[in-house]
């Protein structure tokens, strides 16, 4: 298991949490922030158990996904 921390790329927001996961479980890109880099990443990128911290709301709120085997 590992904690990632992404935020929507292109521009895009979200002003809810639901609207923000619909998109992640969705397989749109978001901006993968972490130590070792940036980068454009998707769900398909995470392993199951992994706990993605999703940025939204002008970057201001978190929401956190666990990603599941139905996810991958």
């Amino acid at each position: 298991m590992a904690y990632h921390t992404v935020t929507p790329a292109y521009g895009r927001d979200y002003k809810s949490a639901a609207a923000a996961i619909l998109d992640f479980k969705q397989g749109k890109d978001f901006d993968y922030q972490g130590f070792d880099g940036r980068g454009y990443c998707s769900i398909r990128d995470f392993k199951c158990g992994d706990k993605i911290n999703i940025r939204y709301g002008n970057l201001r709120k978190v929401t956190v996904y666990n990603v599941t085997e139905m996810d991958i």
